[in-house]
């Protein structure tokens, strides 16, 4: 059992680090084996997350021996939100850590401290920039 305030998916995990790399070799094409080398998932599984983003407008696909995925814009003009939402889900700001909420969020156990973690997560998200972030890889 992994225990974790902040969940994210294993298609995010990869998608994010995949993201990354792609930034730090932009304007450059990798393949998807290459991608998911680079980050330890398998190709097939990395493939659909790519499918995502590619849906969202976010990479850009081109076929060919030296074909591959691209970001779709300079590393500077996506952020880490913007593939957050694409292949999480949208942060919402009433968020419960219970599966099934017993309080519906009108008295809270924890306060207003989830409601400012979360805000506090979504304002990291949408001001951290690909390229801010492209030299952790």
């Amino acid at each position: 059992m992994v225990n974790t305030l902040l969940k994210i998916s294993e298609r995010l995990c990869i998608g994010l680090h995949a993201m990354v790399y792609l930034a730090k070799v932009y304007p450059e094409a990798k393949s998807i084996k290459e991608l998911a080398k680079r980050v330890n998932a398998s190709p097939a599984h990395l493939a659909k997350v790519f499918q995502q983003l590619q849906k969202a407008e976010l990479v850009v696909a081109t076929r060919g021996p030296k074909g591959g995925y691209a970001l779709s814009k300079p590393p500077a003009n996506i952020t880490l939100l913007e593939i957050f939402e694409v292949l999480q889900h949208p942060i919402k700001e009433h968020f419960c850590l219970y599966p099934k909420p017993v309080c519906k969020g009108t008295h809270c156990i924890f306060g207003d401290m989830i409601k400012d973690i979360t805000k506090l997560i979504k304002i990291y998200l949408s001001q951290t920039t690909l390229e801010k972030v492209k030299t952790a890889f």
